[in-house]
């Protein structure tokens, strides 16, 4: 599901409505999906609300972004998602001298033939990795902004698809902005999700530390038991599924009541705009679907408003003075708006 609007075909056309997926079909997908987090957490310890966040990206067709300090698992955990779901994955790291074609892919002239031959770069795969994003320059940040949007790259004017399911998920550092680059609203808005990956408790370290001490090594996944449970067949009918989760009036009006609290609110320069509001209404719908239901409730709205709008929003430069951060602003907006009953 993307997390754009869909505009209809003209004045009065209603939208497209999907054909229906059999009920045993998307349970069947669904008991995958929840193998899949049993086998991430053969190699990922205690990062379960990243997880989550991870697959509902995939099951709305979205991207994320990743924070947090190095050797929290970032890399480890997409390693272990892709293989066990049977996709590809590729790793960039990103460097102040990376060039758009060093992501997209360049033509590249061969003598044999006497012909310019496209070489694919590491987006042509089903989840990139873009390790340090904010460490890259603006021109290939940018680069990524078609592909993210548009699933394709274009290479001397001739479009070229990405596979499906294509999902970004890039990491930033968010201890060290010497030489960094911040990413611009119009690239962050592209993000479906922001997850946050703090450091864990000492019961989860130490949970860590006795796997690697009983011969666990983040380099071999196999080795660690992690299989894959599920594919993209699995992931193409559970997003089938999520478009038939239904939302009720009301619960629709309570999407946008949220975001339009944000943008009067005096902590805020920059509100969530509508994109935003397609984002929390796919994300909700996703949730919902995970729990085994067919339609969304506010509680499904608060529980991926945080992940869905944090990176939205901009603070004014006297509530950061005055210590307030992103979280309070929504969770005060989130303890204000009325819930429909």
């Amino acid at each position: 599901m993307s997390d754009t609007p869909a505009w209809s075909a003209g004045p009065g056309t209603p939208p497209a409505q999907p054909a229906r997926i059999a009920p045993t079909e998307a349970e069947a997908a669904r008991e995958a999906l929840t193998r899949v987090r049993t086998e991430v957490a053969k190699a990922v310890v205690g990062q379960e609300a990243a997880v989550s966040g991870l697959v509902i990206a995939l099951l709305c067709r979205g991207h994320v972004l990743l924070e947090g300090v190095p050797g929290v698992a970032k890399t480890l955990l997409v390693r272990a998602l892709s293989a066990s779901l049977s996709l590809t994955t590729t790793r960039v790291q990103f460097t102040p001298d990376l060039m758009p074609g060093d992501v997209t892919g360049s033509l590249v002239y061969d003598a044999r033939t006497a012909q310019f031959d496209f070489r694919e770069g590491p987006v042509f795969t089903n989840i990139l990795l873009a390790d340090e994003i904010n460490r890259t320059p603006p021109k290939t940040q940018a680069s990524l902004l078609e592909a993210m949007e548009e699933r394709q790259v274009s290479v001397d004017g001739k479009p070229r698809p990405l596979p499906d399911p294509f999902v970004v998920a890039a990491t930033q550092n968010p201890v060290e902005y010497e030489g960094t680059y911040a990413l611009p609203e119009a690239q962050l808005d592209r993000f479906l999700l922001k997850l946050t990956m703090p450091l864990p408790p000492r019961e989860v370290e130490l949970e860590v530390l006795a796997r690697h001490a009983a011969g666990f090594d983040p380099r071999d996944l196999a080795a660690a038991g992690v299989r894959p449970v599920a594919g993209p067949e699995d992931l193409a009918a559970a997003t089938h599924a999520v478009r038939q989760v239904t939302i009720d009036p009301a619960v629709m009006g309570y999407v946008v009541d949220v975001v339009r609290a944000t943008r009067s609110s005096p902590s805020l320069a920059l509100g969530v705009s509508p994109r935003g509001a397609t984002a929390l209404l796919a994300t909700s719908r996703a949730w919902a679907w995970l729990a085994g239901r067919d339609y969304v409730t506010p509680d499904d709205v608060k529980a991926l408003a945080r992940p869905t709008l944090r990176h939205r929003v901009q603070l004014r430069p006297e509530a950061e003075l005055e210590g307030v951060s992103v979280e309070g602003v929504l969770d005060s907006v989130l303890a204000t708006v009325p819930v429909p009953r």
